[in-house]
Parts: structure tokens; sequence; C-alpha cells
């Protein structure tokens, strides 16, 4: 009898010898190795590395943010922050006159930004008139269709026969919602807008304008929404069903204590001990925006550009998109 797998590999006294098995019948089956083969010289496997990032440089990326909030909350000098460049709607179109829309208009700007070899074609969404009207009611419906229009788009060019190479990404891979500082409760219209939107993109919360609060008014304010998304189980990003392994935990749960962002934009450089520094200058004194001490601008850039801009899109792509491509196939295939 053949052995099994696990039994000793040493022949038996009294075995019988198998029929031999002519070698075109001979089953192919793989034959496991043992965990973590040592290699006995240089294969060169890490160059895989090399090769991925030459493809990406010469390809470059794509990141797609929107910034959701009320008039005169800093979403534009934000993003301009966030990129050091002049990248927001305004500066792109400072010549035009802000009138508040009677509706909720979404507006998407494209730039490609560059940095030591490595392109990324930015897409910023605003989304001007969404709630300054006196009645709110439904101002999420325009931002929903948007989001989900970009998933049809994207689905439309997966199923055809004959496919694009690359099909051009215009899905949304961040939502920074803008909670206004008034230092007390969530609104239900915030309430609302991160519950339904939550479902369908990665929404990040930040508190606006931090440098209006005080310290003490700014640590209670951020428990108080921390508080509200529980009791709403609202499931902000990073998630905590997403995370993959025990280190990403670790790191997610660090951020997740954080979150909302206290976050202060400025595009202004001030000196400050013979440097030059980006900040807001008050009679107090200037408001560095890059110093953890002053705001935590610096824990926002991380999260959406050095640490986690990859995992963005993969929630993306892996975890939203894949739920509206299943129910519009089934929507498609049902009877």
């Amino acid at each position: 009898l053949p052995t099994r797998a696990g039994s000793s590999l040493e022949p038996e006294e009294h075995s019988m010898e198998p029929p031999a098995v002519p070698e075109e019948e001979m089953p192919l089956t793989a034959v496991p190795g043992p965990a973590g083969c040592q290699l006995f010289g240089y294969v060169g496997i890490e160059a895989v590395l090399d090769q991925m990032k030459i493809k990406t440089m010469k390809t470059g990326f794509e990141f797609n943010i929107m910034v959701v909030g009320q008039s005169g909350l800093g979403k534009s000098t934000m993003v301009n922050t966030l990129f050091k460049s002049k990248v927001s709607r305004k500066a792109s179109q400072p010549s035009q006159e802000e009138r508040i829309p009677k509706t909720v208009q979404l507006q998407s700007v494209t730039h490609v930004i560059e940095e030591k070899g490595v392109k990324m074609k930015l897409t910023v969404t605003d989304t001007p008139g969404f709630g300054d009207q006196i009645n709110n009611e439904n101002c999420w419906d325009p931002i929903i269709k948007y989001i989900n229009e970009q998933y049809e788009r994207y689905l439309r060019e997966e199923i055809l026969i004959t496919r694009k190479r690359k099909i051009p990404d215009t899905r949304v891979h961040g939502c920074v919602y803008f909670v206004p500082p008034t230092g007390h409760w969530l609104r239900p219209l915030d309430l609302e807008f991160m519950r339904r939107l939550s479902k369908i993109v990665n929404v990040v919360p930040v508190i606006a304008k931090a440098d209006t609060l005080t310290l003490e008014e700014r640590a209670e304010f951020k428990q108080r929404i921390q508080e509200d998304l529980k009791t709403h189980a609202i499931s902000v990003y990073p998630q905590e069903d997403f995370d993959q392994d025990p280190d990403d935990r670790v790191l997610n749960d660090r951020i997740r204590e954080k979150i909302p962002f206290a976050v202060v934009g400025a595009d202004q450089e001030h000196q400050v001990n013979g440097k030059r520094v980006l900040g807001r200058k008050t009679k107090w004194g200037i408001i560095e925006v890059e110093n953890p001490a002053h705001c935590e601008f610096p824990l926002l850039r991380d999260l959406l550009i050095r640490s986690h801009l990859q995992d963005l899109k993969d929630i993306t792509h892996n975890v939203h998109y894949e739920s509206y491509r299943v129910r519009r196939l089934n929507e498609s295939n049902g009877p």
C-alpha cells in the first residue's frame, strides 16, 4: 500500500512493490516543501520589488479624494496644505465668484503632481452647497449618486469583452468629512451623512478649524464624537473589520484613538526661529500646521498619503466596489 502523509518513509519488511504506472498516466501532484525553505545562495527574488517600483514610476498611479463640509470650514485650504500645491477647486478657478449654490453641486479638479520621479494623478472632488441651506434634507443624495456613478463607470469598463489594459479609475478612494468646531455633540446631519456614506466609501472625519477651540475643549469634543460614532455604530476609516493582521490592528488602534483629527489648514509661510513654516498668524502667536504639538494635521497627512494611501485604494476596490458590483450583477441576472 502507498504510505500515508506523515507516516514513516522506511519500507516495511513484508510490503509489496506497487505496480509500475506508465509515465503518461502518472498524476501531477505538488509535493509540499517545508515552510520558509532556506536558499543555498543568492537567487534575486528581491529584485521584483525594484521591478514593481520602476513600473509604478513609469505608469504613475491615481488617487481620488473627496472633501465634504459646510462653506467656510477651510476645505480648499486643507487640500492645498495636504499636497503643498494649489490643487483645490478655488485655487484652480480663482476668478470665479463664490456663491452658495441652492443645491449640492459636485465639482472635480484633476492634476498630475510629481515628486522624486513618482507621478500621481490626483482628483479632488468638492461639494459646494452641502449643509448650507435651512432645510438640508437628503443633501447627501447627490454625493451618494456621484460615488455610485464612478463605481458604475468602472464596472462597465470591466465587463466589456475587449477591456482596456488599464481601466481609468475615477472611484472615490477617501472622503474627508469636515465637522464644524462647535465643541458640543455631532449634529443629526453629521451622523446621518457618515452613517450612509461609511457603507459605500472610506470616510475620514476631521474637526475643522481646530484652533478656535482650547486644548481642553478639543479633547472633550473629540471624546463626544467618538462616543457618538460608537453609539450609532458608524464605522469610519480605518475600519476594525478590515485589519489584516495583529500588526495592522495595533497601528490602526492607535489611529482610531485619535480620530477625528483636529486639523488646521494654512497656505502661507511664516518665519519661526529662523525657519520658514506653514502656519496661521494670530495675535497670540503662530499656529504651526506641521507641528504635532499645535494640531493633528501631520497625522491626517500620514494617514491619507504616507502610510495608508494604498490601503485606501485596496479597501475601495476589494470591499466597497466589490459589494456594488455584486449588487449590480445580481440585479441584472435576476428575474
